[in-house]
């Protein structure tokens, strides 16, 4: 084995930061990362054993130990439990005769869990190694895992054709796309990116970063940041190497936009990297792709690889001297904290995906300590069309402060779940009627961490960063839904994904769970729903990254927005105990105390 990890770090010219790609072909090798590569592996790139390992150990879908050669991750989301999860759930156990977390006695098959992995609108969903499986039953269960006892691989059973894994055709016989709108700006056909090339370097690198800011493009990642001033900073910072990087990290539940823009519109979302390589004169540029996602890593590395030909990318792209720009890609293994871009550089060094402190922010200190920019998928995808197009056209769509579209990632309870693109300053009704969502009760945007809204109350409200700044996600809940229990389930999703590095997020939304069951179990009064408001506030303002910062939002939101429903299990205070107390719970670790009785010994002494 010692032989095979000094080539495959010779492969990677023992590059630190690496060490996740290495971890991941260690596991494709073994079907695990075996304890007999970690000695060597570490020396190679300079680290000690137990580097190696808190790295490979943070991430839920790299594996340290055997668990069977088929290892099924099921997603346990909140819409995959709305659709037939329970079922499936059974079915698996059922048929492979394994449990979950633990490997059957033949070590064929080991089942997990895992949170939503992009596929909300096609839920239950499943991955076996590097392949997907949707719109899950209990038959179609049945009929996987008997071709897999068969000796059929999983990509032989979710590609019988035998499409080309790089081919389109490969990734849409496997997930459908769902595209339900095709204009004004997205999906609208292929552009015409060797003429933008041509009229791009024709200007200087400070009038592609003027055209960005001019086009009043924020990011659409969630925070909203204008997008063209952020290449500027960049650009004016201080650095030998600067960096662009493209977050593919959707792990929020109910988002998978950046999913499909990748399946139809690769090209674009790199062509954006490379006007931002141009624009703040970078030469390094990183795709992070989230482990969810393995299915499209050929395909993407062929779209590359056509771009290079192109002249699109690689050395002296265009024919222009001295431009320099290549995209790899950065696969992740399993972290929703790695959505964060501090976290996510330090997942592109081959880190533990913790958040950093900020200041100081990427464009000043990020990947490997050089400015560096990071931007979401549709944002890149955004740059293209205006690089095509033009500012003004862009400004055309949507408000005076929100220019544009918004790619909006639908699904729950309607007849047309899918991805629609909508112009900004679009009202929530607009988009209900528009999927076919009726009898809603609840609308979630932009995911757990987003806002809860009542369709009932906010149906007026728009879609805009004056009033509903929306990541994308747009999950609907009819009357029929248990909200506080989809509190709960958004609320344990954040104590999961943790990093666990600061006491507000690890500590305080454990605490909130607490007080949900309580609520749920009618054990709750005015002053637990007080102090759900004390503490979500505290954990809001004092956690050290934007996961804290936004997690208690699942109950802050529909506190306010459904406040009745909160109230209708509220009970009243007996005596001077909360009715969350429990004597008798509290007194049954102490053993009582019997009277003591003397004897007639006793007494006479």
């Amino acid at each position: 084995m010692e032989q095979a990890i000094q080539s495959m770090l010779a492969r990677y010219g023992n590059d630190r930061t690496r060490l996740l790609d290495m971890l991941w072909e260690l596991q494709w090798q073994h079907g695990h990362i075996p304890s007999a590569a970690l000695p060597p592996l570490a020396a190679g790139l300079n680290l000690s054993v137990p580097d190696v390992v808190e790295t490979a150990s943070f991430y839920h879908l790299f594996r340290l130990e055997p668990m069977g050669k088929h290892c099924i991750y099921l997603c346990n989301s909140v819409l995959a439990k709305l659709n037939g999860y329970d079922a499936v759930r059974e079915a698996l156990e059922r048929e492979t005769g394994a449990h979950f977390g633990v490997p059957n006695p033949d070590g064929l098959f080991g089942l997990f869990e895992t949170p939503c992995i992009g596929l909300s609108d096609q839920e239950p969903a499943m991955m076996i190694d590097k392949v997907v499986f949707t719109r899950l039953s209990p038959g179609k269960i049945a009929d996987i895992v008997a071709q897999l006892k068969q000796g059929k691989t999983p990509e032989q059973i979710a590609n019988p054709a035998g499409l080309a894994t790089d081919s389109l055709a490969y990734v849409e016989s496997m997930v459908e796309s769902n595209v339900r709108t095709q204009r004004p700006i997205f999906f609208r056909g292929k552009l015409d990116l060797a003429t933008a090339l041509e009229q791009m370097l024709s200007s200087e690198p400070s009038q592609v970063i003027d055209s960005v800011v001019s086009s009043k493009l924020r990011g659409r990642g969630g925070a909203g940041f204008s997008t063209g001033l952020k290449w500027r900073l960049c650009r004016d910072a201080w650095g030998d190497q600067k960096t662009v990087i493209c977050n593919a990290d959707e792990a929020e539940p109910g988002t998978f936009k950046d999913r499909v823009l990748l399946t139809r519109a690769p090209k674009q979302v790199f062509f954006g990297m490379v006007a931002a390589a141009y624009g703040i004169g970078a030469s390094n540029g990183i795709l992070y792709l989230r482990g969810e996602y393995y299915y499209l890593k050929d395909y993407l590395e062929a779209q590359l690889q056509q771009m290079r030909e192109q002249g699109l990318l690689g050395r002296s792209i265009g024919g222009k001297a001295g431009f320099d720009f290549d995209i790899r890609i950065q696969m992740g293994a399993g972290a929703y904290i790695c959505g964060e871009e501090t976290a996510l550089i330090e997942s592109c060094e081959g880190k533990r995906g913790t958040p950093r402190l900020k200041p100081p922010y990427p464009i000043q200190k990020g990947y490997l300590g050089q400015p560096t920019s990071v931007n979401n998928v549709e944002t890149f995808a955004c740059v293209s069309h205006i690089m095509v197009e033009g500012p003004a056209w862009f400004r055309g769509f949507g408000t005076a402060e929100s220019t544009g579209t918004r790619l909006l990632s639908v699904s729950g309870d309607c007849s047309k779940p899918g991805i629609y693109e909508v112009e900004w300053g679009t009202t929530v009704n607009q988009v209900l009627r528009m999927v076919g969502a009726y009898g809603a009760m609840a609308v979630q945007i932009s995911g757990p961490s987003g806002d809860c809204v009542s369709a009932e109350k906010d149906g007026d409200r728009v879609l805009g960063y004056e009033d509903l700044s929306c990541n994308g996600a747009f999950t609907i809940f009819n009357k029929t839904r248990d909200l506080l229990w989809i509190v709960r389930e958004h609320m344990q999703f954040f104590v999961d994904e943790s990093c666990g590095i600061c006491v507000p997020c690890r500590v305080g939304n454990v605490d909130l769970v607490h007080k949900v069951d309580l609520v749920r179990a009618g054990r709750a009064c005015q002053q637990d729903l007080n102090e759900v408001v004390q503490w979500g506030t505290m954990v809001r303002k004092t956690s050290r990254c934007g996961l804290g910062g936004t997690s208690p939002k699942p109950i802050l939101t529909t506190l306010e927005r459904f406040p009745e429903v909160y109230q209708a299990k509220l009970v009243q205070p007996k005596g001077p105990l909360l009715p969350s107390f429990d004597l008798e719970a509290a007194l049954a670790a102490y053993p009582r105390s019997q009277p003591t009785v003397q004897t007639a010994t006793e007494t006479t002494a």
